[in-house]
């Protein structure tokens, strides 16, 4: 989604469903209460983001906000094909790099939007067909995920392909009319290009059970049981003066089949419902314990794609609207959630899908005082990333440091959710800004991606 298309809203029926069964992670309370969007949603182990346009890193007001309130970014407009390959096999990066930078310097993750679309394609793809067509937007993904690799939470890997209306089918468009398969080719492209980021499908007027949503759920099924590589589906949400009453049980549904769900473009229209609104949406993604984060598509009602909607948290000033606090107060009163492992597919990939990963370990209960650290791996032939969970003891941390002795050869290449001292040897990774205050018990998590060898690592926690 970005601000050149016309505005389509879903028009369903005001109120929130109901916490539907089947979770596939632990709900758990937490005693403290964040005092900005970021802080909350860490503390329940989930993100909160923004969609953000290059451009406007330049602006004071907007970085202020972007980076006090946010752990998240998704690129509006930089990591999409007419950015990324202006001209067939010639790409560009600088604006995806220049947000890359900026989350990696604030102690963001970033979600990768989009790798393939039917909309905002260069020129020379707008002109293809067929193998043609096929075999150069199977390149672009393979390209522009291999240039980000490691760098990325989560990819937009598939966007929009399903048509509105009561068919629940396929958009017609010139990626479709390459054959049927072409979104799993996409997602398997992908799985081997960045073995380490979740892979998405991503659309709208999905926020409720209806034909459109149901046509995904399917899609997403079928690739479940057919070991096709889908880790999460994302919700864009453009909202106007109502929610569907079964949001929620929507949600749960596509949770159940064993992938993450996440609100990717928010936004709600201006007038007396909009806090509701937000704080409803916030609430379902809280009730559902694989709803791993939410983003607003924009971070200032001037930022945004909907312009006199007035659809976001923030006022052109910077003030905080009554959206804000509802959204914040819902994240405060929700649970926490401890992740369990994905549910597995079938055990038979196809041909580019990368080794099993090994499974996390039980995470060891806390000690009376200090923290604890457990890793699990995602390792391929030369390279691997790790994925690191920090466990508070009994008198919580103000603070914390995980150390990791990496076997020879073996080299840190990026880090995430935390600062890396050193990339050969003993690394020693230290919290940021918004992840090292936790309560008795509770668990954060941060990410680094190498080459070489992780295996037999061992990490070990220090408190402060």
């Amino acid at each position: 989604m970005n601000h050149k298309r016309v505005l389509r809203l879903a028009v369903t029926v005001a109120a929130t469903g109901a916490l539907a069964a089947g979770m596939t992670m632990t709900l758990t309370s937490t005693a403290s209460a964040g005092t900005t969007l970021k802080a909350s949603a860490a503390e329940k182990g989930r993100y909160f983001g923004a969609a953000v346009a290059g451009q406007k890193l330049s602006d004071n007001t907007y970085v202020t906000i972007l980076n006090r309130e946010f752990n998240s970014v998704v690129p509006e407009n930089d990591m999409k094909w007419d950015a990324t390959e202006p001209q067939q096999g010639r790409f560009s990066y600088t604006g995806g790099d220049r947000l890359v930078s900026h989350a990696q310097a604030n102690g963001m993750s970033v979600r990768g939007h989009a790798l393939l679309w039917h909309a905002q394609q260069p020129g020379w793809a707008q002109s293809m067909s067929g193998t043609a067509l096929r075999n150069a937007a199977i390149n672009h993904v393979t390209q522009v995920a291999t240039h980000f690799r490691g760098k990325i939470y989560a990819w937009d890997v598939v966007n929009e392909a399903f048509a509105d209306g009561g068919s629940g089918g396929r958009r017609d468009s010139n990626l479709q009319r390459t054959g049927n398969d072409w979104i799993e080719a996409a997602f398997r492209a992908a799985r081997a290009a960045d073995p380490g980021a979740k892979l998405c499908y991503n659309d709208y007027n999905t926020d409720g059970i209806n034909a459109k949503s149901t046509g995904i759920y399917n899609m997403v099924r079928d690739f479940r049981s057919r070991g096709v590589p889908i880790d999460c589906v994302g919700f864009q949400s453009h909202l106007g003066t109502s929610l569907a009453s079964d949001y929620q049980a929507n949600l749960q549904r596509f949770a159940d089949l064993g992938v993450d769900v996440q609100i990717t473009e928010l936004d709600v229209m201006s007038g007396g419902n909009q806090a509701n609104i937000f704080a409803a949406v916030t609430r379902a993604c809280m009730n559902v314990s694989r709803c791993t984060g939410i983003t607003t598509w924009g971070v200032r009602d001037c930022d945004s794609w909907r312009g006199s909607d007035n659809a976001l948290l923030f006022e052109c000033s910077g003030n905080k609207k009554a959206a804000y606090t509802s959204v914040l107060n819902a994240l405060n009163a929700g649970p926490g959630i401890t992740p369990s492992p994905t549910t597995p597919g079938p055990t038979t990939p196809g041909p580019t899908t990368p080794p099993p990963t090994t499974p996390p370990p039980t995470t060891p209960p806390p000690g009376p005082d200090g923290c604890t650290a457990s890793v699990s791996l995602n390792s391929w032939t030369g390279g691997f990333v790790a994925s690191v969970k920090v466990t508070a003891g009994s008198a919580g941390t103000n603070g914390w440091n995980v150390s990791v002795t990496l076997p020879g050869g073996a080299s840190v290449t990026n880090t995430w959710s935390a600062t890396a001292s050193g990339a050969t040897g003993t690394v020693r990774f230290t919290n940021v800004n918004y992840n090292g205050r936790l309560g008795a018990g509770q668990v954060t998590e941060f990410g680094f991606q190498g080459t070489g060898s992780a295996a037999g690592v061992t990490p070990t926690c220090t408190a402060s």
